[in-house]
C-alpha cells in the first residue's frame, strides 16, 4: 500500500474544533512534525478536510 508523509506547516491556533482533532488523530502535535500514514480512504479523507494546514507527498 502506497505511503503519505504529512507535515504540519500551519498552526492550528485558532482553527475549528475539528480541525484540531483531525490533525492530533493524524498524530501531528508541533509545528513541522512528520509522520507516515498508510494512503488508506480513511486517512486520505482526513487529510483532504486539513489540507490547508498541511503538506502532503506521496511516497
Amino acid at each position: 500500500m502506497a505511503k503519505l508523509k504529512l507535515t504540519l506547516v500551519r498552526s492550528i491556533i485558532g482553527k475549528a474544533k475539528d480541525q484540531k482533532a483531525t490533525i492530533l488523530a493524524l498524530g501531528l502535535r508541533r509545528m513541522n512534525q512528520t509522520v507516515e500514514k498508510d494512503a488508506s480512504p480513511q486517512v486520505r479523507g482526513m487529510v483532504k478536510k486539513v489540507q490547508h494546514l498541511l503538506l502532503v507527498e506521496e511516497l
